[in-house]
């Protein structure tokens, strides 16, 4: 058993190295939080590297959480193909292997366009919501994707009035984001998940002298607000910025109900998830 385990982390050891060669060799364009990108095999394409890195209040807490990233890869994979065949466009390509996939380059729209389904996290504190109420109606808010200013809050005559995007591109961003959330927030429900909250980018994409928006960035626990539907157990990044523990378990909860994971026991049904103390370092 211990020759097993020692051959296992030699070979995950192995394949970091040989990672690390390869993408050593390529020219990093924009190092993120949690994601990489690198030039692309072609014009026009990107390759996008998920890490393990983790941070929350504005990065003023950071960790790792193991194997986040592979999970975070094979969860956008699912969502921004599902996303594709339902119509709403995507930077995604393919998925390349463990923790890189293959997205179009995209001109990145300055702007966080995010949806409020139930009340949480600093919406619930700013507007004074106790946390969990349902919302009358789906919620829309706008964010400067801007660190050194914290990301604050805008609306959309800032948007206009300042050029980040024009009315063409915010009502097409818009209408982007209502198909999403209707999407998303019955397919998560199918699986005993409520979609709290996302957030979403979206990029220009040219061809020529056209130009269409569309989705960017990724669909991960780092970015949705996801809950037990029975248990209202977190299920997503808030484990890691609110000191909750296991949260590689959680994204694995979310990977195994959507079908990416296999059943590590016999009942495929959801179960409730515990608590423990959290891996961070």
């Amino acid at each position: 058993m211990f020759g097993l385990r020692f051959a296992a982390r030699r070979l995950r050891t192995n394949w970091l190295r040989n990672m690390n060669f390869r993408m050593s060799r390529r020219r990093r364009i924009f190092e993120g939080q949690a994601k990489d990108l690198f030039e692309g095999p072609e014009p026009g394409t990107l390759v996008q590297y998920f890490k393990d890195d983790a941070s929350a209040h504005n990065s003023l807490k950071k960790g790792t959480v193991t194997g986040k990233g592979v999970l975070n890869n094979r969860i956008s994979e699912y969502l921004m193909s599902k996303l594709n065949d339902i119509g709403v466009p995507t930077h995604f390509m393919r998925r390349l292997n463990m923790r890189e996939q293959l997205i179009r380059q995209v001109e990145i729209i300055p702007i966080r366009v995010v949806v409020r389904n139930v009340a949480a996290g600093t919406f619930a504190k700013r507007l004074g919501i106790p946390e969990g109420t349902q919302l009358p109606r789906s919620i829309v808010e706008f964010f400067l994707k801007n660190d050194e200013l914290n990301n604050p809050m805008i609306t959309e005559e800032h948007i206009t009035a300042f050029g980040w995007a024009n009315p063409y591109e915010l009502d097409e961003m818009m209408a982007h984001t209502l198909r999403v959330n209707d999407y998303m927030t019955g397919l998560f429900l199918g699986i005993g998940v409520r979609l709290v909250d996302f957030r979403l980018e979206f990029g220009r994409l040219w061809d020529q002298d056209e130009m269409r928006i569309v989705l960017a960035d990724e669909i991960t626990p780092d970015n949705c607000r996801l809950w037990d539907i029975k248990t209202n157990e977190k299920l997503d990044l808030d484990r890691f910025s609110e000191g909750l523990g296991k949260v590689e378990e959680a994204y694995q909860e979310i990977a195994r109900r959507l079908g990416i994971l296999p059943e590590t026991g016999g009942d495929p049904s959801p179960t409730p998830f515990k608590r423990t103390a959290i891996n961070e370092r």
